[in-house]
């Protein structure tokens, strides 16, 4: 039995394996993490860590936008509406419904039927 010893090349190839099979591992200390879910992936917000506040990421991103740094879409986020106000109770609704004259339901079901 004859002993092989080990070449410059087979020692960059193991470091450079062992490198490649670590990466993954470091990725996992984000604070998503993959899942066998339907959304493919489990947030652990513990996880997160952010030096800044709402206000001062809020305060980066209008600057972008304004700047024209975001790329399409990222400034498309959707933007509060203001509350409408109130909505109608169920038995406003039922009210509405049972006082519709015949050409307003006829207008109604022909609006919301298939085809």
């Amino acid at each position: 039995m004859t002993q092989q010893r080990l070449s410059l090349s087979s020692m960059i190839a193991a470091a450079a394996a062992v490198a490649a099979l670590g990466l993954p591992g470091m990725v996992f200390a984000a604070y998503e993490h993959p899942a066998n879910n339907e959304k493919g992936v489990i947030v652990h917000l513990e996880h997160f860590k952010s030096d800044k506040t709402r206000a001062q990421v809020k305060a980066e991103a209008e600057a972008a936008m304004q700047q024209g740094r975001l790329s399409y879409g990222e400034s498309n986020y959707p933007i509060r509406t203001p509350d409408a106000g109130p909505g109608k109770t169920r038995q406003q609704v039922i009210k509405e419904l049972l006082s519709e004259s015949p050409a307003e339901r006829d207008a109604r079901l022909r609006l919301y039927s298939p085809g």
